[in-house]
């Protein structure tokens, strides 16, 4: 749904089967909101596990209520929603369908939350300012989630603004896969569009067979805004993967890219886990000097990106369903990463 765009009044159906369609043997239960229906649906055709039946009503104020139109009693049930735009009606329907299941005395409670919204806000960036972040994962906790998995969290600390198990997957070898797939055999050279994400550049280098590292040193003016100021390495001649988790109004990116050919790059591409993409942020794109932009469906904006011809979407899918599995069997999520 675009921006200023209206919503529905009338009752939406998540996902709906029959009583004689469900296995007796399922091993968990998956409960899907509103945001992303595209990658929940992935997930449970992975998992061969069909979405457990339930419905969202909204009344005229836009309230939102859910019904759960399953027993879930004594079951493992895993909360599938991104709190994408609309961010805070997507997280306010995660939060009732999480006390639905609560009341409903389901046994152990999942928020798979592929992206944590308002995660930005993650310290005080000034006197007076609030932590977003803790307060949303505050929410989550006291709504009676009993742990949260999500992906490429903006900074590793939300993990302990949590006081239940929290598992923060990486999109760096999905990502590392269609790399080599695509561009194996140019002279590749990974760069960070700033000095904060050097850490997630440095994985994603490793996993390209420890390719070269570069840095674009910027100073941002203001929120919204960045400008370029140095790069730091040589990247003259090389083909720059730029990595980063969040691309929002894609300034950044897009700066960062002329910046880079300015400095004698072959060819520039981008890979960002959560495509947020707000305002005019595909038409930068298109009009940039990136040759693609590649974001995960971790984000449910596939209309806003349908016309465009620079940004693909991957899918994490079975990595987001790999990990559900392997929670609900009690085995190892960090192996995924080895």
């Amino acid at each position: 749904m675009k921006p200023g765009a209206a919503r529905p009044f009338s009752p939406v159906m998540l996902a709906t089967r029959t009583a004689t369609e469900r296995k007796g043997d399922d091993l968990v239960k998956l409960l899907a909101g509103n945001s992303n229906l595209p990658l929940a649906k992935a997930i449970a055709a992975y998992l061969e596990t069909p979405l457990t039946e339930a419905m969202v009503r909204r009344f005229a104020d836009e309230e939102i209520f859910v019904e759960i139109m399953e027993n879930v009693r004594g079951e493992d049930v895993f909360v599938l929603q991104s709190t994408s735009f609309p961010v805070n009606d997507n997280l306010m329907e995660m939060l009732i369908m999480i006390d639905a299941l609560k009341r409903a005395s389901a046994k152990r409670i999942t928020a798979v939350v592929p992206y944590f919204g308002y995660a930005r806000q993650d310290r005080k960036p000034g006197p007076r300012t609030p932590i977003s972040a803790k307060l949303v994962a505050n929410l989550i906790t006291k709504a009676g989630a009993d742990r949260v998995l999500s992906v490429d969290l903006h900074a590793g600390q939300i993990q302990g603004f949590f006081d239940i198990p929290t598992d923060n997957l990486y999109g760096a070898p999905v990502m590392s896969a269609d790399i080599k797939t695509r561009f194996g055999d140019r002279n590749l050279m990974v760069v960070s569009p700033d000095v904060g994400g050097v850490v997630r550049a440095r994985a994603l280098a490793k996993r390209l067979d420890n390719a070269p590292l570069s840095i674009v040193d910027k100073r941002r003016e203001r929120p919204g805004e960045s400008e370029v100021m140095n790069i730091i390495g040589d990247v003259e001649g090389r083909f720059c993967i730029l990595i980063d988790d969040i691309v929002d109004s894609a300034g950044t990116l897009c700066n960062a890219a002329a910046a880079l050919k300015a400095a004698g790059a072959e060819g520039v591409v981008a890979y960002c886990t959560h495509g947020v993409l707000s305002g005019g942020a595909v038409a930068r794109v298109e009009n940039s000097a990136l040759e693609e932009l590649v974001i995960t469906d971790s984000i449910g904006n596939h209309e806003v990106i349908q016309d465009a011809r620079r940004i693909r979407h991957l899918t994490i899918a079975p990595l987001l369903a790999e990990a559900v599995k392997r929670i609900a069997e009690e085995a190892s999520v960090s192996s995924l990463f080895d």
